[in-house]
């Protein structure tokens, strides 16, 4: 639990910092004197004023940050203290101000995604598992074994690639042109025509219901109880299981279960070792489990070997990368706002602060690119959250520019007061939904 909130403090407090530093920048470059910025919230532990009269503080509750600027002039005020209040700019300038916050978390993303793409990482090969009969994929000409090498003509390394290239489609419905490898090393090219499925929170997989699905890892021994079944046979730590009473490439579940219903009998398993394949002979051992049911058991320890490639890219196709996975997760993110608003996809959907926690800390357990990868994606959100054009939000004093612009003058007072009422209660309720959400999830 601690790891997990740990995981969430520094995600959330960086993320909302860097927003903020996009408000700073950008009113230092307007001549906004900038009062105040603060890393959290709560009372000041540490404080400094700069040379520019700006207090940088660190406060005692890490969950974000905020920036003040001087809105109005003080009474008195010098003709060049006036000009560095914000609501003596021209609206183009204070336009550029608030949108740099949401502008600075979208940047953050396209160059934590470029940083992935260029360091690279190791991610499974997008090889399939047989598709279940009846399905999209089994209908398309699918078979076990096949490698996806591109989608629509973009080249596709990995897995991942292979689920993000796909999830419009899988989601929207269309029928994508999909370039395979099969397992006997031919080119062959499979349309895949999907309907398309609701991303709801009980729903199956997408993929897995189109009948996309990794092909079962190949189970291998990671470690061996001394003087075992599995030791007296002779096999040994590292032995790739290839086959078992003449079942190919078992998958770790299939082998297990063959061994636990030959108790006492021979089982002829063919392994790879060093690059070679031998073939040893195992009696399983008769033992009963907790509920009385008697079984086999070799005294192994086995480890599961997905096929992985390295995915790594040069310097500007990694920028390249960046800039369009950022575009592209935040054009997919306003796409299912759009359809939770038209009642096509459920709200349920909406995840808070919980469900956010909970995927910080999974992440940061996974590895760093895993915890870099999540730190992008809620960026993003973060940056197109705060663009909508809903009062109390960046995109709603945004909203009300525009206006001031078309109108050639400020928005009148009225309509700020009414806006910032209705602002305040739809996001009362979009928080609301979010904690009833995460909620559910949690004691379902």
């Amino acid at each position: 639990m601690l790891y997990t909130l740990l995981a969430f403090a520094v995600a959330l407090g960086l993320l909302i910092t860097i927003h903020e530093l996009g408000h700073y920048w950008a009113a230092r470059l307007c001549g906004v004197r900038v009062l105040r910025f603060s890393v959290g919230f709560g009372r000041p532990l540490v404080r400094r004023t700069d040379r520019h009269g700006t207090e940088w503080a660190l406060s005692a509750i890490p969950l974000g940050g905020y920036v003040k600027m001087l809105d109005d002039p003080e009474p008195g005020a010098r003709a060049n203290e006036a000009a560095q209040a914000f609501n003596s700019k021209p609206v183009g300038r204070r336009f550029f101000i608030v949108a740099a916050g949401p502008i600075a978390n979208l940047l953050l993303a396209a160059f934590l995604y470029a940083a992935l793409a260029m360091v690279g990482t190791r991610e499974p090969a997008p090889i399939l598992a047989p598709p279940a009969a009846g399905t999209p994929a089994a209908l398309a000409g699918f078979q076990a074994g096949d490698r996806i090498t591109a989608v629509d003509g973009a080249p596709v390394r990995s897995w991942n690639e292979a689920r993000w290239a796909l999830i419009d489609t899988l989601t929207s419905g269309g029928a994508p042109d999909i370039a395979v490898e099969t397992a006997s090393g031919l080119m062959r090219q499979r349309q895949l025509r999907f309907g398309g499925t609701a991303l709801e929170p009980d729903n199956t997989d997408p993929m897995s219901h189109a009948g996309l699905a990794l092909a079962p890892p190949k189970p291998f021994i990671n470690d061996l109880v001394r003087n075992g079944a599995g030791e007296r046979a002779g096999l040994r730590k590292g032995d790739e299981i290839l086959a078992a009473n003449g079942a190919r490439n078992p998958s770790p579940s299939e082998f297990v279960k063959i061994i636990q219903e030959h108790p006492g009998e021979s089982v002829m398993l063919r392994v790879l070792r060093n690059g070679s394949e031998i073939e040893v002979a195992v009696s399983p051992e008769l033992e009963s489990t907790a509920d009385g049911k008697r079984v086999g058991r070799i005294g192994v320890m086995l480890g599961a070997n997905y096929p992985t490639v390295d995915v790594r890219y040069g310097p500007l196709e990694s920028l390249w990368r960046g800039v369009s996975r950022t575009f592209e997760t935040a054009w997919f993110s306003l796409k299912m706002m759009g359809k939770m608003i038209v009642g096509e996809i459920s709200v349920r959907n909406i995840s808070g602060p919980v469900t956010i926690a909970d995927y910080a800390g999974q992440t940061a357990r996974i590895g760093l690119a895993a915890y870099i990868s999540f730190l992008a994606l809620i960026s993003v959100s973060i940056g197109v959250l705060n663009l909508l054009p809903i009062p109390m939000l960046d995109g709603g004093h945004l909203m009300y520019y525009l206006l001031e612009i078309l109108r050639g003058k400020p928005v009148p007072e009225q309509w700020l007061e009414a806006g910032q009422r209705v602002g305040l209660g739809l996001l009362a309720a979009l928080m609301g939904l979010a904690f009833f959400n995460d909620l559910t999830r949690l004691f379902s």
